[in-house]
């Protein structure tokens, strides 16, 4: 059984106060963590006594978020190792987490029929193309069988296959400037053990994508921030010029992360003139500059944002575009960058899978004839989750997007963990704005993706308003803990 000190679950929890009392505010940013899986489930907290120190609050108010987390199954008093974070059963029924379709009448019990709806991964179906491309895979791997199958660079096929589309999209590319990896997150993770040194400052988005926030540090990495403006239903989501200079010049950044299509989750687009001077300012610090493409080509309209100019690292991924299954993501390098990542492979693993990259290898030539179906559907689903959003929860604050897979909507008041935790409990699963953020900040934001049918999110929108209503400022407190605000 591990123990998380005071100091560690302070960095964790980063900015926890939100609206309401402290004692609630805690107890959910701590649930939020477990639930997230940033705390594993059997780890001991630290003593009420340690923690509050750490906090700057009471003992008591530490002691009765204990016990709201006690409540709420959270936590768990064991002899002798004090008290215990443990996983509850998920969803009213406690079933094993599966996606359902649920009755798309507004009238009836939302919760009647409900298993759990998982909406923190933002996925699509698997597209027609690929049970195609898998029998014809199939095929293709006999000619590999003689081989040992280790393919720390990727199989022949599939390199060509991505460089070809680079190169059809203005970025003239050949085949040894292509990694295969084990999807986009992969790919990110092995950047940064690649050229990161501990202490190295490396730029992120906030709020941007968790995981590549996660391989930063892991590779010793230290993040600076720099704001992604919301969208809101007037105006889309940005990037301040002015702040990105600041923060080149001033910590001059060995390495920056940047989702320009489609950010996650804010589904923000990055101007052309933005991103020819994130590319200067790159070049005049020495800084390597890493764009994930993941969600580049989900563009309502079609309209896709070309590809980064000059010295750049492209990451890119199948998951959104064909399947999350396949994970087959890449990293389009220069040829000396390419090798350099794959001899950092070895002491981790041995390659991608030959017949995923092999079923990639036959979709991605007809990717461009795939994509408009799959616009029109996310498109469809997005229509259908922020009609349902209006309607039902008329006083959150839902963005305007033109492509992605999530809307980053604006609640009234900071309760998004407790809105991420109350709605578990009605079988949704969500992910809270603070997950989003490098110091626990966006308790006013949720990100919900619209990659689930339009029944499904609809129905969902009805759990999710009661248990808005569970999460309010204005529900009652036990008569005890009225004073610990």
């Amino acid at each position: 059984m591990s123990t998380l000190s005071a100091s560690a679950l302070r960095q964790l929890l980063g900015e926890w106060r939100g609206d309401g009392p402290a004692l609630r505010a805690l107890a959910d940013r701590i649930a939020l963590l477990l639930l997230d899986g940033r705390i594993p489930s059997g780890t001991r907290l630290p003593a009420e006594r340690e923690l509050a120190a750490a906090l700057a609050v009471s003992r008591t108010t530490v002691a009765a978020a204990y016990a709201r987390l006690r409540e709420q199954h959270h936590l768990h008093s064991v002899r002798g190792s004090g008290s215990v974070l443990t996983l509850p059963p998920t969803g009213p029924a406690a079933d094993p987490p599966h996606r359902t379709t649920p009755t798309a009448d507004p009238t009836a019990d939302p919760t009647a029929d409900l298993a759990v709806v998982d909406l923190t991964r933002a996925v699509l179906p698997a597209a027609p193309v690929v049970a195609d491309a898998v029998d014809a895979a199939a095929a293709d791997l006999r000619a590999h069988l003689p081989g040992d199958g280790y393919e720390l660079l990727g199989v022949p096929a599939l390199r060509q296959a991505v460089a070809d589309r680079y190169t059809a999209r203005g970025l003239p590319t050949t085949a040894d400037e292509v990694l295969v990896t084990l999807g986009a997150q992969h790919a990110v993770g092995l950047l940064c053990r690649a050229t990161l040194r501990p202490g190295d400052r490396v730029l992120v988005e906030s709020p941007g994508y968790p995981h590549a926030l996660d391989a930063a540090r892991a590779a010793g990495g230290r993040p600076v921030a720099v704001p992604v403006t919301a969208a809101t239903a007037d105006r889309p989501g940005s990037w301040d010029e002015t702040v990105l200079d600041d923060a080149f010049t001033r910590t001059r950044p060995s390495l920056a992360y940047l989702m320009p299509g489609f950010q996650n989750p804010t589904g923000a687009v990055m101007p052309p003139a933005v991103r020819r001077r994130v590319v200067e300012l790159a070049r005049r610090h020495g800084t390597r500059l890493v764009v994930d493409e993941t969600t580049n080509e989900l563009a309502f309209g079609g309209d896709v944002p070309p590809p980064f100019p000059g010295d750049v690292l492209h990451v890119g991924s199948v998951a959104k575009t064909l399947w999350g299954g396949l994970r087959i993501g890449w990293v389009r390098a220069d040829a000396r960058t390419v090798r350099h990542l794959a001899a950092h492979r070895a002491p981790w693993e041995l390659g991608t899978p030959v017949l995923e990259q092999l079923v990639v290898a036959r979709c991605l030539p007809r990717l461009d004839d795939v994509l408009p179906g799959r616009r029109a559907e996310l498109r469809r689903r997005h229509d259908a989750l922020a009609a349902e959003l209006a309607a039902t929860v008329p006083e959150w604050d839902v963005p305007r997007v033109d492509g992605g897979l999530a809307l980053w909507v604006h609640l009234p008041a900071a309760l998004s963990s407790a809105l991420a935790v109350a709605a578990r409990r009605y079988g949704v699963l969500l992910t809270a704005g603070p997950r989003f953020g490098v110091d626990g900040a966006f308790e006013r934001h949720l990100r919900i993706p619209f990659g689930a049918d339009a029944p499904t999110l609809r129905s969902s929108v009805h759990l999710l308003a009661r248990a808005w209503q569970d999460a309010g400022a204005t529900a009652p407190l036990p008569r005890s803990f009225e004073v610990l605000v």
